[in-house]
């Protein structure tokens, strides 16, 4: 899918826009990603939201599965 932003925290938001709800899935409330979530931009792990995007990076958020 597409979508836009100059960071991560941009994309992320236009992308609840879209799919109310995703945000607080992935983001927690103190604006971090989610410890158990991984976003992967152009397959480099990012840290932060504060990561910049360009409409050419391909961006890949995972959920990591556990239990037992």
């Amino acid at each position: 899918m597409d979508a836009g932003g100059s960071t991560l925290a941009e994309l992320v938001g236009q992308l609840d826009s879209r799919y109310p709800g995703l945000r607080f899935r992935i983001i927690d409330e103190q604006d971090s990603i989610r410890q158990h979530i991984k976003i992967f931009v152009n397959q480099d792990l990012a840290a932060n939201l504060a990561t910049p995007v360009t409409e050419r990076d391909e961006v890949h958020i995972v959920c990591a599965l556990s239990g037992g």
